[in-house]
Formats: structure tokens, sequence, C-alpha cells
């Protein structure tokens, strides 16, 4: 399941696309007084090229100077109005683009979250699509050969498999499918595949259908290994889910985490099976989103103040030089610290110096644990770091 480690990473990744996204639109923002002082090739009248090069290079520092600054009226008194307006045109595409990606950054964030609870009910629902192309198969067999063929009890165990039968006749299964717009309708030749060159040919398999009956240990032994060998191991599977979530890696663990809890909750008496639950996204989802968003829009919007109080204590680093994937830790621990009363200031430190060790170089973690322990002193001091109820806890 999601927890806040899990959710501190989805932030990390968004907060991480957006600086790339800026760093687009900062390049996209030159391109555009680059563009506005060339040369027209068309132009039947002699260019002054060296003239041109330099209202575009005034320009550009003009840009560069004021670009993190909406508010201040660009002057100089060696600008042409042209340069001026070039600039003033520059940063306000800048900032529109930003504006854009930002809106994007939040909204990307919380649906990646999200698929990670579409992909769990569609897996569930895919125990039962490969289970129905069993008897489909069957059918369609006896159908041809007539009287001639018969369809014994093991050649459609798994459709009559009752942990997959009691998904399949689950109705709120069922429901959050229909209204998430949920299905495999789409992918029957995929799943045709998967039936036919990898579930058929599993020796696991071929051994379960050998005999008309089996345990609950049986049943449930054969989902498990249909889970965890056909959807996550298996190469048809794993390339799809790949494809359609680019942190698969990281999501499938948290989807296979979802579903072996959702299994192993089934009670099953011979043919009955106790009632299944649907599990969330965490414990406590609503807490947890609020958290997930509030911590990304926080950081978004106090990077500037932040980004200044890491400088002044970084004098002996060349701030230029500090990782990315660092000042995004270090602003987003800051704000943690800052938003949430309830979280110790020790707990904030240790998370993200546990997310350095996987995501950043060799020498984050001293480094991210230096600086955030200065901070938070200065922090808590100036009565900016307020902490109550269990974050009381280190702060004594």
């Amino acid at each position: 399941m999601l927890n806040r480690r899990s959710l501190r990473i989805k932030v990390m990744q968004a907060l991480y696309a957006f600086k790339q996204a800026e760093k687009s639109n900062y390049l996209l923002a030159l391109d555009r007084i680059a563009e506005t002082f060339s040369p027209d090739l068309n132009s039947m009248q002699v260019q002054d090229i060296q003239k041109l090069e330099g209202n575009r290079q005034l320009a550009t520092i003009l840009f560069e100077e004021n670009y993190l600054n909406t508010n201040a009226a660009i002057t100089d008194e060696n600008a042409s109005p042209e340069v001026l307006v070039s600039a003033a045109n520059a940063i306000n595409f800048y900032h529109q683009q930003v504006k854009k990606d930002r809106q994007l950054s939040g909204k990307s964030m919380l649906s990646e979250v999200e698929k990670i609870y579409d992909h769990y009910l569609l897996i569930l629902m895919l125990l039962v699509e490969l289970a129905d192309l069993v008897k489909n198969e069957e059918e369609s067999r006896q159908q041809k050969y007539l009287k001639a063929y018969t369809i014994f009890p093991g050649d459609v165990k798994l459709y009559n498999n009752p942990i997959i039968c009691a998904l399949r006749e689950y109705k709120p299964l069922e429901t959050e499918l229909f209204n998430l717009g949920l299905s495999w309708a789409s992918e029957g030749s995929l799943l045709r595949n998967v039936y036919n060159t990898v579930l058929k040919n599993d020796p696991v398999y071929l051994e379960y259908i050998q005999t008309a009956e089996s345990s609950p240990e049986e049943d449930k032994k054969i989902v498990n290994h249909i889970l965890k060998n056909l959807v996550f191991k298996q190469e048809l599977l794993r390339n799809y889910f790949e494809e359609v979530d680019l942190n698969w890696t990281e999501n499938g663990e948290i989807i296979r985490s979802l579903l072996a809890k959702t299994i192993k909750s089934i009670d099953q008496e011979g043919e009955t099976v106790s009632a299944i639950e649907l599990l969330t996204l965490s414990k406590n989802w609503e807490d947890d989103r609020d958290f997930f968003l509030e911590l990304h829009q926080h950081t978004l919007d106090n990077d500037q103040t932040y980004e200044k109080l890491i400088i002044d204590k970084v004098q002996n680093w060349d701030a230029e030089r500090v990782a990315v994937i660092d000042k995004i830790l270090l602003k987003m621990a800051i704000s943690e610290m800052v938003t949430f009363s309830s979280i110790p200031v020790k707990v904030t430190i240790n998370e993200y110096i546990e997310l350095s060790k996987l995501y950043s170089t060799p020498k984050s973690r001293q480094f991210i644990n230096g600086v955030l322990d200065v901070v938070a002193i200065e922090l808590v001091n100036r009565g900016i770091i307020r902490k109550s109820g269990r974050g009381l806890i280190d702060n004594k």
C-alpha cells in the first residue's frame, strides 16, 4: 500500500519534472528573443547583422536579470524600445508557460497516484478475463465437435476457481470499474496472446488443471502464482504496464502489495468464499491525499524563499553544483517541517536522508543532514517551525 514515503517520492518526481519544464521554458524564451533579432533572409534590404546581434545580446541580458520578477518594469537607457519589448515579451511568455506547467504538475501527480488504484482493479479483473478465456475456448471446441467433445471439470477449473468466481460476481468491483471507465475490452488480442502463449504452457497451471477438485489452499495458490509470475514477471504483461505507467517499476510493487493483501484476506471453505473487500490506496487515503497535495503546493509556493535559505547555509559549497534532487529534497523537507505541525522534525529529516540515499549522490546523505539540522534550529528559534501534539516529541 501507499505510505508517506511513497507519497514523498511522488512529490519529488513531480517537482523534478516541473524543474525540467522550467529549464525548457527558459530556453524557449531565449529562442523567442533570438528569433526576433534574426536576419530576415527574405528581405531585399541590407540588414545590420552586427546591430541585430547586439540587440539580441542586450535583450537576453535584460531577460536573465528580470525573468524571476514578474512585477518589475524593464528599463535600460541603452536599450531601444524594440529590445525592451522583446525582453518583456520573453518574460511574459516564460511565466505563462511556467504557470501552465505548474497547474499540470499537480494534476499529473495526483493522476499518476490514482492510476495505481486503477491498475490494482484492472489486475483483479484480469484474473476473471483469463478464466473466461478458458471457458470460451472449451465451449468453442464443444460447439465445433458437438457430441464428440466433452468438457471435463479440470478443463474449466480456472473458470470455476472459487476466488475468481467471487471476483466475477463481486458487484463493488464491477461498479468501480464502470465508474472509472476501466476495462480490458480494447486489449483482447493481448489477453489472448497471454492466455495462448503463456498460461497454457505454464507448468504450475497445467498441474493445477490435472484434477477436477482442489483444496482452498491450491485454489489460492494458483491465483497468487498467476499474479506473481504472469502479471509481474512475464514479458507480455510487464511490457504493457511499463508502457502505460512510466513509474511501473515502483508502482508495481505497491500494486503487488495491494493484490497480495486482497487475496490473503479471502477466506474459503470449499466453494464458498467470504466477502471480498477492495483496498484503498492507503489506510487513510483522504488524510494522505491532503498531505500529498499540500506538500507539493507549499514547496512550489515557497521555492525562491527556500532557495535563498539553502544558499545561505551552503556558503562552503558551490551553490550551482548542488544536485537538483538535493535542492528539491531540501525544499520539500523545509516545507514539511513548516507546514505539518504533527510530524516531528527528526522524522522529517530522517525521511529525506533516506530518500537521498535512494535518489541522489553518495555524498547527499551527509549534505542534506547537515543543512536540515542547521535550518531546523534556525526556523524553530524564529518561530517559523511550530510543532504540536505528536510533532513535539523530538522538540522537548
